[in-house]
């Protein structure tokens, strides 16, 4: 029996050790953004500094991206991402991300609806305003993923 339980444990630290060596990965995630959105690159030095390796598209027409992979209007942001079939639009927290990203929601993505002050990419100081990330499905489903304080 005990060396049932040492066995136990012992694949419960290996699977939990490979489930983490699999998030630590670095995760592939591609930008659709304007040329002249400084606040874009900001979130993609964010992403950068959480492991996520950013293929970055410039273009004139984001909206284009927007509508092809189903982004609601009142969703929309300045930037669109796409990591792993899911669409991430605007300042999301990279830890909201891998959080969607660990639970493989039946969603289209997730947003941080605008652009609110102290959202990564957003800094402003000491400001930050409250802020909701919330998923979005089909049929304009919309629920609150995370929500953030203000200071």
């Amino acid at each position: 029996m005990k060396i049932v339980k040492k066995l136990m444990v012992f694949v419960f630290f290996s699977l939990s050790a490979s489930a983490m060596a699999e998030a630590e990965k670095s995760l592939e995630i591609e930008v659709y953004r304007s040329p002249s959105c400084d606040c874009c690159s900001k979130w993609i030095a964010h992403l950068e500094q959480n492991n996520f390796k950013v293929k970055d598209f410039v273009t004139n027409d984001v909206q284009t991206k927007k509508d092809e992979m189903g982004v609601p209007k009142n969703m929309a942001s300045c930037h669109t991402a796409i990591v792993n079939g899911y669409v991430v639009e605007g300042h999301v927290p990279a830890v909201d991300i891998k959080k969607m990203l660990q639970l493989k929601p039946k969603i289209i993505g997730i947003s941080v609806p605008g652009m609110p002050s102290g959202t990564p990419g957003m800094e402003m100081g000491g400001r930050k305003d409250p802020y909701k990330v919330v998923s979005f499905a089909k049929e304009n489903k919309q629920q609150v993923f995370t929500s953030y304080e203000g200071k």
